[in-house]
């Protein structure tokens, strides 16, 4: 029986995933392995390495956006899973606003973002 648990998101661009991993200081591979329960493992486009024995994975859906694939409870041995999943989809946030701002050729224009809890 599987551990791994697989939770819709809202991201849809890989490049700014990994970057947002890369910028909380998590090492990120593409096509590659989950790791899981007991030597589990699932394929994921995206995967974040954490400290452990456990990870965090991205595989894209035919609409574009990415599932989130984990064992959450492996997870949760070493890691705050809501605090680390929420810091991620944070600076994915403000990534995506960053690029899309950039993209419309403001990049000289003053951007502030609120982030509320």
């Amino acid at each position: 029986m599987s551990h791994f648990s697989t939770l819709r998101t809202k991201i849809t661009d890989a490049e700014i995933l990994k970057a947002s991993l890369r910028d909380l200081g998590i090492s990120v591979k593409t096509d590659a392995d989950v790791r899981g329960y007991n030597g589990q493992r699932v394929r994921a486009d995206i995967v974040a390495t954490l400290e452990g024995e456990y990870d965090l994975g991205w595989s894209r859906n035919s609409d574009g956006s990415f599932d989130l694939i984990a064992d959450l409870w492996g997870v949760a041995k070493k890691h705050n899973q809501t605090e680390l999943i929420n810091s991620i989809n944070q600076k994915y946030a403000v990534n995506k606003t960053l690029a899309e701002v950039k993209q419309r050729g403001l990049q000289n224009a003053n951007v502030k973002l609120l982030v509320q809890n």
